[in-house]
């Protein structure tokens, strides 16, 4: 089918309210749009560059860990947690307590992505997976009590206060296995030849309009667009986030799924989806050129000055790069090292401009890895 004849589904009246059944996706869609042709392709060539680049990379998962804890702070951003990038990588015990539970929320994201991302070595993407990392990611925050792991069983709503006044009612809940079997069929039917860009695109608009759990229903369809893209080996390494992307752009992320819905206009959708690839991807693979070129700058313009402490220096650089905003008992226990090695540790690396001491103080004093962050956070 092509996408400019797409029928989004149909209003169903229940009792006092109207839910909206989604019609099903598992067929042959095609694109006869010249415009989204070349989005396609060019979204193709950029994930395609970016899988490339990123397989090139020395010990790319550390790199990757940062990725992964940026998406994790931004998908969780665009449900309304005020955890800062920064303040991500700190342990509980950093955090001020009344801004902990929203920090649980952003490390329970990057739990239940590192899970999803190992079990799909053994298992499929599918509903199966989709419902265990969803427990995970609902473990002690928002919604802890809304059946974890379970798709729900009674009828939820987006927007407003209650059902009457609710800017979209998804499907009721006696439709939700049904249909979400037909949408783990679209994403492993080989006998249909749809363009994986285009069938993952089309799955984030599904599995959003389903809403099939209580709760955490976007940051899990942010999440399996790279759960796709990895299990079908589109992506060797999950690299690829666009939550950062949906967040700057959240109104139209909204608008643009609305309008699939109600104007059957899914073409647009697909657009929008597309240059979010085009512009993460190119993102992303600037972001991976930028760390090759500080790694090399630092290890060769300023741990190279360290003399016989070079060893140590390069595993705390190493460290660094997975966690980038450290207390001097973090070095300790990360290196294996006593407190006074990793003290001197840590002074060579603020006096070679490498960490920046925040807090002013003589005790308690945070570390910051400033430069490396910042690549992050443009």
């Amino acid at each position: 089918m092509d996408i400019k004849d797409f029928k989004s589904g149909k209003s169903i009246s229940q009792t006092g309210y109207k839910s909206f059944l989604p019609e099903k996706i598992n067929k042959e869609w095609f694109v006869s749009s010249p415009e989204i042709s070349t989005l396609l392709n060019e979204a193709s060539a950029k994930v395609s560059a970016l899988n490339a680049y990123s397989m090139m990379i020395p010990d790319v998962d550390i790199f990757i860990r940062m990725h992964i804890v940026k998406e994790a702070t931004t998908s969780s951003k665009i449900e309304g947690t005020q955890t800062l990038f920064e303040d991500a990588v700190l342990s509980k015990d950093q955090i001020n307590p009344e801004q902990r539970n929203d920090w649980q929320e952003v490390q329970n994201y990057v739990r239940a992505l590192n899970f999803a991302i190992k079990e799909l070595n053994k298992l499929p993407l599918s509903n199966r997976l989709l419902k265990e990392t969803h427990h995970i990611l609902m473990q002690g925050v928002r919604g802890s009590y809304k059946a974890p792991g379970e798709f729900r069983k009674s009828q939820n709503w987006i927007g407003g206060a209650t059902l009457k006044d609710a800017v979209f009612i998804p499907p009721h809940h006696t439709d939700v296995n049904e249909l979400m079997g037909d949408l783990e069929k679209f994403l492993h039917n080989t006998e249909i030849n749809v363009p994986h860009l285009l069938r993952v695109a089309i799955a984030h608009y599904q599995f959003e309009t389903i809403h099939p759990f209580l709760d955490g229903n976007g940051r899990l369809g942010r999440l399996l667009i790279t759960l796709y893209l990895v299990s079908n080996n589109i992506l060797k390494k999950p690299s690829l986030y666009l939550s950062d992307f949906f967040e700057r752009n959240r109104q139209l992320y909204y608008d643009n799924l609305s309008v699939a819905r109600t104007k059957n206009n899914l073409a647009q959708w697909v657009k929008f989806f597309l240059v979010g690839v085009i512009e993460t991807a190119g993102k992303s693979t600037k972001t991976f050129d930028a760390i090759i070129k500080l790694k090399s700058t630092i290890e060769n313009r300023k741990i190279s000055t360290l003399g016989k402490r070079v060893p140590l220096a390069l595993k705390m650089l190493n460290y660094l790069y997975t966690k980038p905003v450290v207390i001097v008992n973090d070095v300790i226990e990360a290196l294996e090292i006593s407190k006074p090695t990793a003290n001197a540790i840590v002074k060579d690396f603020v006096k070679l401009k490498i960490l920046k001491e925040q807090t002013g103080f003589k005790r308690n004093r945070v570390f910051v890895f400033e430069e490396y962050l910042d690549l992050f956070k443009k």
